[in-house]
């Protein structure tokens, strides 16, 4: 359903296991950027009704999603510890050209969002079925039907705002080149790297 050309090696949700503070500051931050893209794509695009429309509703969601990781860090009384760079995004941000027109740009903008979101649901995934620590695993299994919408939407906008079949081979490339950074990804205690 997802599309995504490698899945995660199994193996990451050991390293996640043994990392779960560090894993839980990820993922809230993660949350925090997902809810600034939205905020982006608003302020990037405000003519485009719809999308502002469910970007607004979005942002509400992703930082409620913030919230309950944010509460799961303090209920185990750590702290909200500091951001890292996303090496994963860093190097899928890389694969368009800068520029192009609007509608080019919004396309781009929200197929790097649908891959996000779609990794992010497959590494959810992946912890609801593998954590040994069962009620965090049934935290991820209810985030990860989260993501598989906000993947979905981003697509769609895609699709409905640029030309489908060119948008398809744009999807279809990214996919394949997201899959070539995974090759060197899955080794840390980050939700996409």
């Amino acid at each position: 359903m997802l599309g995504l050309k490698l899945p995660t090696d199994p193996r990451w949700v050991n390293i996640v296991e043994k990392n779960i503070e560090d894993i839980l500051t990820d993922h809230a931050y993660c949350e925090q950027k997902a809810a600034s893209t939205a905020i982006s794509l608003i302020v990037s695009f405000p003519e485009y009704t719809k999308l502002v429309t469910e970007m607004t509703a979005l942002v509400k969601e992703e930082i409620s999603h913030f919230k309950m990781v944010h509460d799961r860090i303090l209920a185990k009384g750590w702290v909200l510890g500091r951001d890292r760079k996303d090496d994963y995004v860093i190097q899928l941000l890389k694969f368009f050209p800068k520029g192009g027109s609007r509608t080019t740009q919004l396309v781009h903008r929200l197929l790097y969002a649908a891959l996000i979101e779609a990794r992010s649901c497959e590494r959810f995934r992946l912890l609801s079925e593998e954590l040994e620590d069962k009620e965090l695993a049934e935290f991820y299994r209810k985030l990860m039907v989260s993501e598989a919408n906000h993947y979905t939407m981003f697509l769609g906008f895609a699709r409905q705002y640029g030309d489908r079949n060119e948008v398809d081979q744009k999807w279809q490339n990214l996919l394949d080149y997201e899959a070539s950074i995974m090759k060197n990804l899955g080794k840390n205690e980050t939700i996409h790297g």
